[in-house]
């Protein structure tokens, strides 16, 4: 018998790879990764313009400081979690693909164990599908806030917007209640708006913010991928399962019809030597 080379030992290789599983794991990273890097880098810098331009107490957005730190650490454990489940839903991806099917076919317990465990990441996926919307939904507020801001100051520095008053163009981050309400100076108009738009933290954050949410749309796609997956991948469970009771039940028929017919042979043998 001879052995198969080395191009259809790569191609039955790949033919087992979970290419799904693959893609969702790929978006997931990129998307985390995006996120959470962006996220970051973004509320650090709204710190910083916030407190020279919007708050210049420290006192006055001490809470506001402590709240953002908590975010990013926050972060940190989402990216940690995130990429470490990627992983997990891969591995499971490899689980059910290729001669482990076979495997599976053959061996009962096996099968409902991987059911079980299927079943789990079908509904922890869900959860976190659900939590990273809501997080997605979360990212797209500064966005707006940002986005509000960047309008007024192109309308302040085009020529063609006929503002009489320009002092009375203001931007004030206490009515998000991003600061509080005595917090000083609380708002910026006119130039002096317009020289903040020119900073380079709020060029910084309002980019990294649009990254941010992009990051987190992308994670919300890659977990409805693997939510498909592993509904496809415990239907192939659930039929393996239904496979091995009927083969069980058929096997067990034969034998019982085997025994029947070698029990009746017996019978007509001892009548006719009689």
């Amino acid at each position: 018998m001879s052995h198969p080379g080395c191009f259809e030992c790569c191609i039955k290789c790949l033919g087992r790879v979970p290419y799904p599983s693959l893609v969702a794991t790929i978006l997931c990273f990129c998307g985390v990764a995006l996120f959470c890097g962006c996220g970051h880098v973004a509320l650090t810098s709204t710190l910083a313009m916030l407190e020279n331009y919007f708050s210049t107490v420290t006192t006055d957005h001490a809470t506001l400081t402590a709240v953002i730190q908590v975010f990013q650490y926050i972060i940190y454990g989402i990216a940690s979690f995130f990429l470490l489940y990627a992983v997990i839903l891969l591995a499971e991806g490899f689980y059910t693909t290729g001669t482990i099917k076979k495997e599976l076919q053959s061996d009962f317990k096996t099968t409902v164990c991987g059911r079980c465990l299927t079943a789990f990441f079908m509904v922890l996926t869900y959860i976190l599908a659900l939590g990273f919307l809501a997080i997605f939904c979360f990212t797209a507020i500064p966005v707006f806030v940002f986005f509000n801001m960047w309008n007024t100051c192109a309308g302040l520095r085009s020529p063609d917007s006929n503002i009489t008053f320009p002092d009375s163009v203001c931007v004030d981050f206490r009515q998000y209640g991003i600061i509080p309400v005595n917090a000083t100076p609380g708002k910026a108009c006119g130039t002096t708006l317009v020289d903040v738009c020119n900073t380079s933290e709020f060029y910084l954050s309002y980019h990294l913010y649009i990254v941010a949410l992009a990051g987190a749309g992308a994670t919300v796609i890659a977990l409805l991928h693997f939510l498909m997956i592993l509904a496809a991948n415990w239907a192939y469970l659930k039929s393996a399962a239904s496979t091995h009771d009927y083969q069980d039940i058929k096997t067990k028929d034969d034998q019982d019809l085997e025994a029947e017919a070698r029990s009746k042979e017996g019978q007509n043998s001892s009548s006719s030597y009689s």
